[in-house]
């Protein structure tokens, strides 16, 4: 098992910035994935960004040159650094992480409400 701490989050401006960071416990192997999905009411959840073990990065659309995804390996921890927020990025954030044992695990955050204000 894989417990997922997500801090961050809040209420801003738009033009503003937040940050997001999920800390990863318990049985973790060395080849994961960590990442950021968003679910907006009424709209399905949508990958925000993820990143490998390896460093590999994954960005959606939506999100390119406005979010950075980071990681700390030795940490387990993942960070989204959001800036130049809008409003359409007001969603639930959930924390991602994934291993192959060989088969896929699939762990979710409790997830961080973020909101940005017009």
């Amino acid at each position: 098992q894989v417990q997922l701490v997500e801090s961050g989050g809040g209420l801003v401006q738009s033009g503003g910035s937040l940050s997001l960071s999920c800390a990863a416990s318990g049985r973790i192997f060395s080849s994961n994935t960590m990442g950021w999905y968003r679910q907006a009411p009424g709209k399905q959840r949508e990958l925000v960004a993820d990143i490998t073990s390896a460093s590999s990065t994954t960005y959606a659309d939506s999100v390119k040159g406005r979010f950075t995804i980071s990681r700390d390996n030795a940490k387990n921890t993942v960070y989204l650094q959001m800036n130049n927020l809008k409003p359409e990025d007001t969603a639930v954030y959930y924390c991602h992480f994934q291993q192959w044992r060989p088969w896929a695990e699939h762990y979710w955050g409790q997830g961080t409400q973020v909101t940005v204000s017009s």
